[in-house]
């Protein structure tokens, strides 16, 4: 029977021993013979040793375009056991940027990976700490009072600046100009502002090759649209254009936004009769009997054409043959 001769055999400071067993016959007396072997022992792992962060503090760079989703970063904490006894989890357990970031374990490697789960803001917070938890999780009930088998470290994330393209104040845009306005007429404007701290100018201009482009113009400092022809509500209502804004000292950051301006009706075209009338009567015909109904048509917007008041033209003598009776309407 072979027995430790030590009390508390540490397998991380020696793994193997080597004994060499001998034996004898005749009670080892002189003239006896004797065969001896050697027996490797290999002390097996217990869980008794925490895992430990080599640092207390970490920094960690993370750009504020990073997708929610993605991993940023990893950490590790180191066990001197192995197997299943060297195995833990991480969590983050305090910071504010608990819920701006998580932690899941890689089971194979041991790692704690970090994950963005909400949009960073360079502007509105540059620095988040979270402390970060690593814990054993096969804890063996006889070495309890080496624990606790966990270690705290925590982490300073630096959040990254990057040159973002400029924002418009809405995500579309509408306006109104009336029909015949002189040419120069301000419609309205749009207003884009450099999310980033630099506060770069913003410039504006109107998409190339955009038909709509022939009837407005935009200045390029102030976002203000105006008209560079006259329009005509009953060719075209709507038009429809689209302006980028683009920062003065990066043009390849631009932002498009759609402006749709709607063309206001004034009362610029005069009735017409729907058809060229060409009546027939007979020659016994009763007084008072309607022999023929005329019908108008404005090409303007509804509140500046109908209804329609009908009389007999003033230019040519009357007729006491006819009279007319306006329904003060279309016909």
């Amino acid at each position: 029977i072979i027995r430790t001769a030590l009390p508390n055999m540490d397998r991380e400071a020696r793994e193997q021993y080597s004994v060499v067993i001998q034996a004898k016959d005749m009670a080892g007396q002189i003239g006896g013979l004797s065969g001896s072997t050697t027996i490797n022992i290999t002390l097996t792992d217990a869980n008794d040793n925490p895992p430990k962060f080599p640092q207390k503090h970490y920094q960690l760079y993370v750009p504020e375009s990073a997708d929610v989703d993605t991993a940023v970063g990893k950490i590790k904490a180191t066990d001197a056991d192995i197997g299943v006894n060297a195995d833990m989890k991480y969590s983050i357990i305090d910071g504010d940027g608990l819920g701006i970031f998580t932690i899941s374990t890689d089971k194979d490697t041991r790692e704690g990976v970090i994950i963005l789960k909400k949009p960073l803001n360079y502007e509105k917070k540059k620095v988040f700490s979270i402390k970060i938890e690593g814990e054993n999780t096969h804890i063996d009930p006889r070495f309890w009072n080496l624990g606790p088998f966990k270690d705290t470290t925590t982490l300073k994330i630096i959040v990254g600046d990057v040159d973002e393209p400029p924002v418009f104040s809405l995500p579309f845009y509408t306006m109104d100009v009336f029909e015949n306005s002189k040419l120069g007429t301000v419609v309205g404007a749009v207003t884009a502002e450099d999310p980033d701290s630099a506060k770069n100018l913003i410039r504006y201009f109107i998409e190339h090759d955009e038909e709509a482009e022939r009837y407005f113009n935009i200045d390029a400092n102030s976002g203000v649209i105006k008209t560079m022809k006259i329009l005509d509500r009953e060719d075209a209502p709507w038009h429809n254009i689209t302006v980028i804004a683009s920062e003065l000292d990066n043009p390849s950051q631009l932002t498009q936004v759609p402006v749709a301006i709607h063309v206001l009706d004034v009362n610029d075209n005069t009735p017409e009769l729907a058809e060229d009338y060409d009546t027939i009567l007979c020659e016994n015909a009763k007084p008072g009997q309607i022999i023929q109904t005329v019908r108008a048509l404005d090409k303007d917007d509804f509140a500046n054409g109908p209804r329609f008041s009908f009389s007999l033209a003033q230019e040519f003598p009357p007729n006491p043959n006819f009279t007319l009776r306006d329904n003060e309407g279309n016909d």
